[in-house]
């Protein structure tokens, strides 16, 4: 789980997006939280794991298994 912030962050960045634009897919009102995920300085909840999963179309053990890279 230690890895979640980065593969969240390979994932916004291969399609192009802000964490603006993140935060905003995903029905958040700030990027702040998306960015400190990103940096390793809060853990994400389960509801955002759920929607980064989601929106991405990646399963909840690529995600979270920091052994698992992502396709």
């Amino acid at each position: 789980m230690q890895r979640f912030g980065e593969k969240m962050r390979t994932l916004r960045e291969r399609q192009g997006m802000g964490t603006r634009e993140l935060a905003r897919a995903i029905g958040y009102t700030t990027h702040s939280y998306i960015s400190e995920v990103e940096a390793g300085k809060k853990l994400p909840s389960r509801k955002l794991i759920s929607e980064i999963a989601r929106l991405f179309n990646v399963s909840y053990d690529q995600l979270l298994d920091d052994d698992k890279e992502l396709d």
